[in-house]
């Protein structure tokens, strides 16, 4: 049977109407704006949507207060990781680590931890989180600011994060929307996407935004289909805020703003109104001007303000909310100290998105080895500073995450071998250090031990640093400071060498891993502040490694069938995109989407599948898209249980193949995934809800979400290839 779930009459592409916020979280902030809004002058209201200037006020984007409705000055801040620029805050793992854990409550109580403290320090929209890049180009420059590169993982840790943010009072800005998957020429480039790969890949996690009822959406610099994405009506007031429903309101990234008509396109917000020269006011006068002559419709005007007063009424802003007492400018000082017992929250997502890829021997857990060789700079904190590089700027020292506006300051950095030292001296065991990443100091120091550590990274960011020549995005997937070359000189006089990489995204491992010393490799990720006690946590087994992969490793860089163009992208692969794209190409991966071993091993029994709701369900318009879109409609069900000897955690994936009535798809697509704490022989069940958009295509003639008819394939494993169960529904 084939549903049609939203109809071609929705998806004009001129002024969003009044999105529908009957029945919504949203329904009373519309009523408190529209009553507020009636008491504006168009003076006024101009001021709300226009920003104040580049370094004119104390956050990264400020507007002008509004005293006749109590409206403050909104402060609007980076970053997705934590407050930028402010001191007495938490520097969180970036979203990529968080996808790492694949734990939803964790990635909610990350979000909460952020809000909160940009709620504490006055921050009233935190800038984040993340779902473009989605990540389609592994040497991509801010994938990791995002969560995972698939759009199911990314999309509930969009909502999860975004509930989190909001319930604890801030505004979340979910960007960048849409088709920023590379730095190079972001801001010239036309990323030009068929209309079906849009909606199944690079929408779709935003829809989960929407639907999780995300206050606004920050669009992106590039051109969407030749069409600047901050002025591109179908994307703006068709797709997210007729299809999608978005009741929220849309704000330019700096310098995306191109025209004053971009308001008529659906641009709600300029932040910070010029760009950066303070030269450029688009709005402000230009757009009292663009109301008088008619070009720019009073009601458009008034949409504009109403959607940013609903959002400052939905996170209850109007009421006791803290004001600014830092400047962005002066280095963030004078704020509280509002990190309170976040440091917890950090430590466990670090440690639980740490992947176990290799371990030979039962090498790990470590069990107090006599001494240990610890080698490579990354072992060690930047010895000028954590913070010593702007915005995180070089690659000097331990690495916590990547470059540019999505960081926050360390507020300190316990590193690898600051934690490893505490333990050494617990537990008697030697340490000989080499942290100069030379071959031969290296090759010295682990003849000298009974196991070697060598610590190795891969860095990248924003395009407007250049690091190590790497502008944005990395040059090539390799290890950085002659990673390889470091591990070959340890393992040439160690027959115990670990490898942790800490690394924005994929790194190609093949040298590594021929080097028959080698017996573990820990990906540990971007873990922020608590790397090092996070790390030993994992060495020493106090926590069995549960983090499974957000990305694929492949065994060389061709085969991703990716890269970064330097004109327009014009998206050939589709839909098929890391696992997709290894498993339609059949090439065999190094580490697959969603791998990750433990401590101890897990069996899979008893698969249950049930298509209980056959339905078109309902058509009404709601956040995130046509409410029916959401309904749960099959349950798929299984047996977890730990076989082994120590207590772990298991991540079931659930991978859905669709029918043959179809159009060409990718041969299976995660759709649900539950992360169990089990004891040693104990059993649970996992299940996964599959809602009515999980088991549909998006059909270019129609305009809509189908369900296809006929049997759809059923996979349940610990990856997306290491299947245990298969079925169908």
């Amino acid at each position: 049977m084939r549903f049609l779930l939203l109809t071609a009459a929705l998806l004009g592409h001129g002024l969003a109407a009044t999105p529908p916020v009957s029945g919504t979280p949203w329904a009373a902030a519309y009523t408190k704006a529209q009553s507020a809004l009636s008491k504006l002058a168009n003076s006024d209201k101009i001021n709300i949507v226009t920003g104040q200037g580049w370094q004119k006020g104390p956050c990264v984007g400020t507007t002008t207060a509004v005293s006749k409705i109590n409206y403050p000055q909104l402060c609007l801040q980076d970053s997705p990781l934590g407050v930028r620029y402010v001191q007495g805050v938490t520097a969180f793992p970036p979203g990529v680590q968080a996808a790492a854990t694949w734990n939803t409550s964790l990635i909610y109580a990350r979000g909460n931890a952020l809000g909160a403290e940009a709620k504490g320090v006055g921050v009233n929209v935190q800038l984040g989180p993340v779902a473009g890049p989605l990540g389609k180009i592994p040497n991509g420059g801010r994938g990791w600011e995002g969560f995972a590169v698939d759009p199911y993982l990314t999309g509930i840790a969009m909502a999860q994060t975004i509930q989190g943010m909001q319930d604890a009072g801030v505004q979340a800005c979910a960007k960048h929307y849409i088709g920023n998957e590379q730095e190079l020429n972001r801001e010239t480039m036309s990323s030009n996407i068929d209309d079906r790969t849009l909606h199944e890949l690079y929408l779709w996690p935003f829809a989960d935004a929407v639907k999780a009822n995300v206050a606004s959406v920050m669009c992106s610099y590039n051109q969407l289909n030749s069409s600047w994405a901050c002025e591109n009506s179908k994307i703006l007031n068709g797709t997210l805020k007729t299809e999608l429903n978005f009741p929220g309101y849309v704000m330019s990234d700096w310098n995306a703003q191109h025209t004053t008509g971009a308001a008529n396109a659906g641009l709600d917000m300029s932040m910070p109104g010029t760009d950066f020269n303070n030269q450029n006011m688009l709005w402000g006068q230009n757009l009292a001007n663009a109301i008088s002559s008619g070009s720019v419709p009073q009601s458009r005007l008034d949409d504009m303000v109403t959607r940013i007063l609903a959002a400052w009424y939905l996170t209850a802003q109007d009421s006791s909310y803290p004001s600014v007492k830092w400047s962005s400018w002066n280095g963030g000082s004078g704020a509280p100290n509002v990190a309170s017992n976040h440091k917890d929250i950090v430590r466990n997502v670090a440690a639980d998105g740490i992947v176990l890829l290799k371990n030979n021997n039962n090498t790990l857990p470590l069990k107090n080895p006599p001494s240990i060789a610890i080698i490579g700079s990354d072992a060690v904190v930047n010895p000028s500073g954590a913070n010593a590089c702007t915005d995180r700027g070089c690659d000097t020292g331990t690495l916590g995450m990547g470059w540019g506006s999505g960081t926050a300051q360390y507020p300190y950095m316990v590193a690898p071998y600051d934690a490893l030292s505490s333990k050494a001296a617990s537990t008697g065991t030697k340490l000989i250090t080499s942290t100069s990443d030379t071959t031969s100091s290296a090759s010295s120091a682990a003849a000298q031990a009974d196991t070697a550590i060598v610590f190795i990274n891969a860095d990248s960011g924003e395009g407007y640093i250049t690091v190590e020549g790497n502008s944005g995005d990395r040059q090539n997937l390799d290890p950085w400071h002659s990673g390889n070359a470091l591990v070959q000189a340890a393992a040439s006089t160690n027959k115990k060498v670990i490898v942790v990489v800490h690394s924005v995204g994929p790194v190609i491992l093949e040298i590594i891993l021929a080097q028959p010393n080698v017996q573990a490799v820990v990906w540990a990720g971007l873990p922020s502040s608590e790397s090092g006690n996070a790390l030993v946590d994992i060495l020493y087994g106090a926590k069995a490694p549960s983090g499974k992969l957000p990305y694929t490793i492949a065994k060389q860089s061709g085969d991703y069938g990716t890269k970064v163009i330097s004109g327009t992208d014009t998206y050939p692969e589709g839909l098929y995109i890391d696992y997709r794209h290894f498993d339609q190409a059949n090439i065999a991966p190094r580490y697959e989407f969603g791998f990750g071993l433990s401590y101890t091993t897990f069996t899979y029994s008893a698969l249950t599948t049930s298509f209980t709701d056959r339905s078109a369900g309902s058509t009404a318009p709601a956040p995130g898209g046509a409410s029916g879109l959401f309904d749960t409609v099959a349950t798929i069900t299984a047996t977890v249980k730990n076989n082994g000897t120590v207590a772990g955690a298991e991540v079931a994936q659930l991978y859905i193949g669709l029918p043959s009535s179809a159009p060409a798809s990718p041969p299976k697509q995660l759709r649900g995934f539950q992360k169990v704490m089990l004891a040693p022989g104990a059993s649970a069940t996992v299940t996964f809800p599959l809602r009515r958009r999980d088991l549909s295509y998006w059909n270019v003639a129609s305009q809509s979400w189908i369900v296809p008819s006929g049997t759809f394939t059923v996979s349940v494993g610990a990856s997306s290839r290491d299947i245990r169960l298969a079925g169908s529904l």
